[in-house]
C-alpha cells in the first residue's frame, strides 16, 4: 500500500498492542528506513491525543515519502491496520496518527521552521514548574 492509498483510508485498529510496543515498532521502522535525527517525546499525561510523539526527518520529498510508506507497511504487518495520514502528496511534512503514537516526518528545512521539539519541551517545562 502506498502512502497515497493510506491517506485516503482513515480506518485504524488498536491491534491490542501496548503504546511502548507500538513505539518500538515505529522506531525500528524509522531506523530501517534511514530516517534522520529521530527524537521521541513522551507526552503521556501532557496531552490526551497520544502517549508518544516521534519527530524525524527525511533528506528529500522522496525520502520522506519512502520513510512514511515503509512505516505504514510495518504498522500494517504488525496488525495495526492503516493509520490516518496527512501531508501526502507534498511530503514536506507527513503526519501519521498511529493511535498512541503520533509520528511527524519532515524535510529538514520544514522541521527547523516548525521546531515541534522546542514547543513540546516548553510544555514539559511548564508542567514541571506547576508541580
Amino acid at each position: 500500500m502506498s502512502v497515497t492509498d493510506a491517506a485516503n483510508n482513515n480506518s485504524t485498529t488498536g491491534g491490542g498492542i501496548t503504546p511502548d510496543a507500538l513505539l518500538k515498532i515505529i522506531l525500528t521502522s524509522l531506523d530501517d528506513s534511514k530516517a534522520e535525527e529521530t527524537n521521541h517525546i513522551n507526552i503521556a499525561g501532557k496531552s490526551s491525543i497520544a502517549d508518544h510523539m516521534v519527530v524525524t526527518s527525511g533528506r528529500s520529498h522522496r525520502h520522506v515519502n519512502a520513510v512514511a510508506d515503509r512505516l505504514l507497511r510495518d504498522l500494517k504487518d504488525a496488525g495495526q491496520g492503516t493509520p490516518k495520514v496527512e501531508g501526502v502528496p507534498a511530503c514536506d511534512w507527513v503526519l501519521i496518527d498511529a493511535n498512541d503514537v503520533i509520528v511527524h516526518i519532515f524535510r529538514p528545512e520544514v522541521r527547523e521552521f516548525y521546531n515541534l521539539e522546542k514547543m513540546w519541551s516548553a510544555i514539559a517545562e511548564d508542567d514541571s514548574a506547576a508541580n
